[in-house]
């Protein structure tokens, strides 16, 4: 997630409990956490005007709910626990309504790679992305939280209410799943 200093988390936390200063806190929270949010959003799903509109979904739940929000839990966790809910129906009900399946999209992509392509960063950034987007859901989730965030099991388990263990055999079988991936490109 951002870097953003615990005292700052905590003065916007007692800022967003209190009714003369709840709309200039929420604005902050909006600013600093817009960027980190839209970017767990868009690893989860395939297009940028679905995650921007995701991103404005979250905002406006956490925006409707925001008198409920006492601080027991983190900000931050708060935040991911809405956005990831909004991600995860989102894509239930893409896979409900039978849009393109994410599979038959990651199929044809492999089978379009060659091992001759050039190893250049672009190339392997695309082919990381594409290794982590034929993932199973939840692995992908924990993947994207733990390699591209940076976040701690200890507040992934919070955010997910899955067991630290889960979520680190979880993480294994990601990186062993994306190690195979790269192996079958040669």
């Amino acid at each position: 997630m951002a870097n953003i200093k615990p005292e700052k988390i905590e003065e916007l936390t007692a800022q967003l409990r209190e009714p003369e200063t709840v709309r200039s806190a929420f604005n902050e929270v909006i600013r600093l956490y817009s960027e980190p949010l839209y970017w767990q959003i868009r690893r989860m799903v395939p297009s940028h005007d679905d995650a921007n509109d995701l991103l404005q979904n979250t905002f406006m739940k956490a925006w409707q709910s925001i008198e409920n929000f006492r601080g027991e839990a983190r900000l931050t966790t708060w935040l991911y626990k809405i956005a990831i809910n909004e991600s995860l129906s989102f894509l239930e009900k893409e896979k409900r309504r039978g849009t393109v399946s994410i599979e038959a999209d990651e199929a044809s992509e492999l089978r379009g790679l060659t091992a001759d392509e050039s190893p250049d960063g672009e190339a392997l950034a695309e082919n990381l992305r594409k290794a982590v987007d034929s993932l199973p859901e939840k692995q992908r989730l924990v993947f994207n939280m733990k390699y591209f965030d940076d976040m701690k099991y200890e507040e992934m388990s919070e955010i997910l209410g899955t067991s630290v263990g889960a979520l680190k055999a979880s993480y294994h079988l990601a990186v062993k799943k994306i190690e195979q991936f790269f192996d079958r490109l040669g």
